[in-house]
C-alpha cells in the first residue's frame, strides 16, 4: 500500500497563530515597576539580566558591565560590542523584535554602525508621556500581575491594570534579618512581642491589606532543598524566640524551622483568604558568584514535587500554579497536575524559557494535563516592551503544537484548536486568578487579637476559633455562653435491675481444671489465632528507625514481606 501523502500544516499554523494573538492578555508573572513600567533607554533593554549574563558568559568582564557610575548611552556602547556572540540566541530575537516593533528598526542586526541612531530613536519614543500604555496597547495587554515586596504600600499606579501579587520570599527565608522583622513590624502595625500569635498576626494583616488593594496571588521562590511542613507551636516558637534573640547568628536549625512556620502560615492564609499561592521551585542562589548581577543562580535537578506532598494534600482548596527551573522536571509536573486538583501547571520558566524546552514542555500538558488546569505562558518581564516577544515567541510554538498534534494527529477542526489555546492563554488565567471575595477582609480589632476575622454572616462555624477567647472576643461573637449544670441522678439496686443481663454470660470453669493453663497444656482449649506463631523480640527488631523524609521514629517494617512474587 502506498503511504498517505503527508499534509501541509502550515496554513493551519498560521491560522492558529493569527487567532490566538488577537487574544488581549493578561500576564500572569512580570517583575514590573508599576510606577516606571516602560523603558527610559535602550540601556533598560540591554541591562536585563538575559543579556548581561549572555555577554559576560561570552567573554565580557563583570566590571566593563557593571562598572558603577556608568552611563547609560556607554552602557550600550559596550554592550553592543559583546551582542555580536549571542545572535543566535532567542533572546537575541526579542531585542531585534522590540527595536523592530517599537523604534521603528529595519536593520538585520545592532552594530557598532548603527547603534547610536537606534539609541536616539528609541529613546525619543520612550520619552513620551504616555509610552507605558503605548506599549501595553501595541502589545495587546490588558493587565499585568507584579511582584510585590510585603511592605509594599501599593498606592499610586492602576491596580486594574497592574495587579499586585504578594511576594513572600523575605517573611520565609530572611526573618531572621533584623531589618526584615522592622519591615513588616512598620508595615503590619503589629509588634513582633515574641508569641506566635504576633507574628501571624502580622503577616495576616499584610494579606487583608493586599487583598484590599486587588491582590490576586501570593507567590514564592523556593529553593531545591526546601520541604515545607508544618512545624509544632512548641518547636515553632523556640525558633521564634532564638530567632528574635540571635538573628541571622541564630542556629541554622531554628532558622530552619521558623521558615518551615511562616510558609506553612502563608499556605493556611491563602486558603483563609482565597488567594492562589504561586510555587516557583527548584533556584539554587549564588551558585556563581562572580557573574553579572542576577547572573548567578541556576537551576538544581535534585528537587522533586515529593517534598510538596504534605503541602498539596492539606490543603486541598488552595490552588497551586507551579513554575518549574528546568525542563527535566516537567514530566514530574504534569504527574502531579495529573493527580492533585489543586496543582496547576504554570508557564515556561527562566531557563526552561527557549523554544526547544517549550515545544515539548508545552505539547506534554497539552496532551496529559487537564485543559483547565493549564497556565501558558508569563513573561516574567522587567520592563513591558518585553511582553510582546516573550508572548510572540510562546504563541508560534502554541501554534504548532496544536496545528500538528491537534489538527493533523487528532483530526480537530482550527477552530477547536483556537479554542483551547484561547483557554490556556487567557481563559484559566481569569478563573484561576479570580479577584477574592471582599467579605473575606472584615476584621474587628480586640485588645488582645490585633486582627480577628468577623465574617459578614455571623456564621458561628465560619469564625477562627481561638481555642482560649478572650472576655472581648466572646462577647463580640455575638454567640450565647455554655450555661453548665450537675447532673445528678439518683440510682440504687433496684433501678439497675432491669440493666442485669437475664442469661449470665458463659465464660466456662476460669478457676476449674477443664482448660489447663496456656497453650502449650496438654489438653488446652486454648489456640493462637491462624498464621500467629510465637514472637521473640531481639535488638534489631525492637530497634526504633528514623523515616528518611520526615525523621518521625517508626519500628522497622519489612515492606517486601507482603508483596506478591510478581510485584
Amino acid at each position: 500500500m502506498a503511504a498517505q501523502p503527508t499534509r501541509d500544516l502550515s496554513s493551519a499554523r498560521e491560522t492558529i497563530y493569527q487567532a490566538i494573538s488577537a487574544i488581549r492578555l493578561v500576564d500572569p508573572h512580570t517583575h514590573i515597576n508599576p510606577h516606571s513600567a516602560g523603558s527610559r533607554t535602550l540601556a533598560d533593554i540591554l541591562g536585563y539580566h538575559y543579556y548581561t549574563e549572555l555577554v559576560h558568559s561570552a567573554g565580557m568582564p563583570r566590571l566593563e558591565i557593571e562598572e558603577p557610575g556608568i552611563e547609560p548611552r556607554e552602557l550600550v556602547r559596550r554592550m553592543v560590542n559583546g551582542l555580536g556572540n549571542i545572535t543566535n540566541t532567542a533572546n537575541y530575537h526579542w531585542l531585534l523584535q522590540i527595536c523592530r516593533e517599537f523604534f521603528d528598526f529595519t536593520d538585520d542586526a545592532i552594530t557598532p554602525d548603527n547603534w547610536e541612531a537606534l539609541y536616539d530613536r528609541s529613546e525619543e519614543k520612550m520619552a513620551s508621556a504616555n509610552w507605558a500604555q503605548t506599549v501595553l496597547d501595541h502589545s495587546n495587554v490588558e493587565a499585568v500581575f507584579l511582584t510585590n515586596d510585603f511592605d509594599d504600600d501599593l498606592d499610586g499606579f492602576d491596580t486594574n491594570t497592574y495587579i499586585p501579587c504578594l511576594r513572600t520570599d523575605d517573611l520565609v527565608f530572611h526573618l531572621a534579618k533584623p531589618e526584615v522583622q522592622d519591615r513588616l513590624e512598620r508595615c503590619s502595625g503589629v509588634s513582633l512581642d515574641g508569641s506566635l500569635n504576633s507574628l501571624r498576626a502580622a503577616i495576616r494583616q499584610r494579606f487583608v491589606h493586599f487583598v484590599s488593594k486587588g491582590a490576586r496571588a501570593c507567590a514564592i521562590s523556593i529553593p531545591p532543598t526546601f520541604q515545607p511542613m508544618m512545624v509544632s507551636d512548641g518547636r515553632a516558637q523556640k525558633a521564634l524566640d532564638s530567632v528574635l534573640s540571635n538573628g541571622v547568628q541564630a542556629n541554622a536549625e531554628d532558622i530552619a524551622a521558623l521558615s518551615r512556620r511562616v510558609f506553612w502560615t502563608l499556605a493556611e492564609l491563602c486558603d483563609e483568604f482565597g488567594l492562589p499561592f504561586d510555587l516557583m521551585i527548584g533556584v539554587n542562589r549564588g551558585v556563581y558568584p562572580g557573574g553579572v548581577f542576577q547572573g548567578q543562580d541556576l537551576y538544581d535537578s535534585r528537587v522533586s514535587l515529593i517534598q510538596y506532598r504534605h503541602l498539596f494534600n492539606t490543603f486541598p482548596k488552595v490552588k497551586f500554579p507551579v513554575s518549574v527551573l528546568a525542563s527535566v522536571t516537567n514530566q514530574e509536573l504534569v504527574s502531579y497536575s495529573w493527580i492533585f486538583p489543586n496543582v496547576i501547571t504554570n508557564g515556561h520558566w527562566w531557563y526552561s524559557n527557549t523554544p526547544s524546552f517549550i515545544h515539548r514542555d508545552a505539547a506534554a500538558r497539552l496532551e496529559a494535563v487537564p485543559r483547565n488546569k493549564q497556565i501558558g505562558y508569563y513573561s516574567d518581564a522587567y520592563k513591558l516592551e518585553f511582553v510582546l516577544p516573550k508572548f510572540d515567541m510562546y504563541r508560534r510554538i502554541l501554534a504548532r503544537v496544536l496545528a500538528d498534534e491537534f489538527v493533523g494527529e487528532n483530526g480537530w477542526s482550527e477552530e477547536k484548536a483556537i479554542e483551547l489555546g484561547r483557554q490556556v492563554l487567557r481563559g484559566n488565567v481569569d478563573e484561576i486568578f479570580r479577584a477574592p471575595d471582599a467579605s473575606r477582609i472584615t476584621e474587628a480589632k480586640t485588645e488582645d487579637s490585633p486582627f480577628v476575622q468577623m465574617p459578614s454572616s455571623g456564621n458561628v462555624s465560619d469564625l477562627d476559633l481561638d481555642p482560649v477567647p478572650s472576655d472581648e472576643e466572646i462577647e463580640g461573637s455575638g454567640v450565647n455562653d455554655v450555661l453548665l449544670t450537675e447532673l445528678r441522678s439518683e440510682f440504687g439496686a433496684t433501678a439497675l435491675d432491669h440493666e442485669i443481663d437475664a442469661v449470665p454470660l458463659n465464660v466456662g470453669d476460669l478457676l476449674g481444671d477443664e482448660n489447663p493453663s496456656g497453650p502449650d497444656a496438654p489438653g488446652s482449649q486454648i489456640h493462637p489465632i491462624a498464621g500467629d506463631g510465637e514472637f521473640t523480640p531481639d535488638s534489631d527488631s525492637m530497634m526504633l528507625r528514623p523515616d528518611p523524609m520526615t525523621g518521625e521514629l517508626h519500628f522497622p517494617v519489612d515492606e517486601d514481606a507482603d508483596k506478591p512474587d510478581n510485584a
